[in-house]
């Protein structure tokens, strides 16, 4: 008789499938629920905020002087060097003289013969005088010398003034700065033929530098007695005029109206004005761009959060905001100016909400979050 093991009933094997089956489901029952995404949240603020107006401005020099030599030469040098300051008087270039100083030996020759020319008519007019007036000599010969030494006289006049005309000319081969100032690149190099046309470099006057800007006729009547105040030099509280830079930073000295254009331009409905800053370091060089702007206005109890946190959606603003219990909600918002990286609410929020400025992309209405404390980026570092 043989002996083996005994197999199993068909319903243990079964059960032990179930009971596999049914821990794999307790399994994932009790697997632990994702946690909440962090976002970095700020509080709404509210102060006091002011309200600008500003314009595109250009800047330029006060005076701007085109340096041209009034005689024509060669250039034998270059006196100042390109890009720094010059005073007025100073010595920028040197023309070639020679060609002047030989017009001025010409012109002395002419004037010395001109002296002899008239010493003999006033020699003749003195010996014939007497002689015509004792009917010695005919009263016409005396007529002829009178008018030969008033000949001889112009002559040495127009020979005298071509000497000066000559010393001039040989004066102005050396070129002077008429202003103090910033004297530019040079065009002319040595060795170059210059001549009454032709621009060598500009020396601008850059302290004060003047703001060239227009702005709208709507905007003038709007300040009209404000422009008005500024350009009499009353002493009145008006505000002051700040440069914004075209890097975004303002100019640390402040500036004023100094002139307004006598017109409308007809073509843009703009009026033009000038405002004038202190420059002792030449900063604000001419050419340049930027705003002006001074205050109109105080905006009492802004509202503002970080632009970062106002979403954009055709044409629409909305913020995302932690409600009680940490879960986040959408809100739309109305916005106003922006003040540097913040932005001015106007309607939508209240002070104290809690503005989600980092992270809102990863919730939706409802969702839980996990809230930690915005830091600025320039904080970070």
């Amino acid at each position: 008789m043989l002996f083996g093991p005994k197999p199993k009933p068909r319903y243990f094997s079964a059960a032990l499938l179930l009971t596999t089956f049914l821990l794999g489901c307790k399994e994932k029952e009790q697997a632990p629920a994702p946690e909440p995404p962090e976002v970095e949240v700020t509080e709404v603020t509210q102060r006091n905020v002011p309200i600008y107006m500003e314009w595109v401005a250009q800047l330029n020099g006060r005076y701007n002087a085109q340096i041209t030599p009034r005689v024509q030469g060669y250039l034998l040098k270059q006196n100042y060097r390109d890009g720094f300051f010059v005073k007025k008087g100073q010595l920028l270039y040197e023309v070639d003289p020679r060609a002047f100083e030989v017009t001025i030996a010409q012109a002395k020759a002419q004037v010395a013969v001109a002296t002899a020319n008239l010493s003999n008519a006033d020699t003749n007019v003195a010996r014939d005088r007497p002689l015509a007036a004792q009917s010695a000599i005919p009263q016409k010969q005396l007529d002829t010398d009178l008018a030969t030494q008033a000949a001889s006289k112009a002559q040495l006049d127009a020979a005298q003034a071509q000497l000066a005309q000559a010393q001039l000319n040989l004066s102005w081969t050396k070129v002077y700065s008429p202003i103090d100032g910033i004297a530019g690149l040079s065009t002319a190099q040595v060795g170059n033929l210059v001549g009454t046309t032709t621009i060598m470099t500009t020396v601008s006057q850059v302290n004060p530098i003047w703001a060239y800007f227009n702005i709208s006729e709507s905007d003038y009547f709007t300040e009209a007695q404000t422009f008005y105040r500024l350009i009499s030099g009353k002493r009145v509280a008006s505000p002051v005029l700040e440069f914004i830079q075209s890097n975004g930073t303002t100019y640390p000295l402040k500036g004023r109206i100094i002139l307004v254009n006598r017109e409308v331009a007809s073509q843009t409905g703009t009026i033009q004005l000038v405002a004038e800053f202190p420059n002792a370091d030449a900063i604000l060089r001419p050419g340049g761009f930027g705003r002006v702007r001074f205050q109109v206005a105080m905006n009492k109890g802004a509202m503002l959060i970080p632009q970062a946190a106002v979403i954009e959606v055709q044409s629409m603003y909305q913020v995302a905001v932690v409600e009680p219990g940490n879960k986040a909600a959408f809100r739309i918002v109305k916005v106003g100016d922006r003040i540097g990286t913040d932005w001015i609410i106007t309607d939508g929020l209240k002070p104290g909400d809690q503005v989600i400025v980092q992270g809102f992309m990863k919730v939706r209405e409802g969702t839980p979050v996990s809230p930690k404390p915005f830091v600025a980026p320039a904080e970070r570092n």
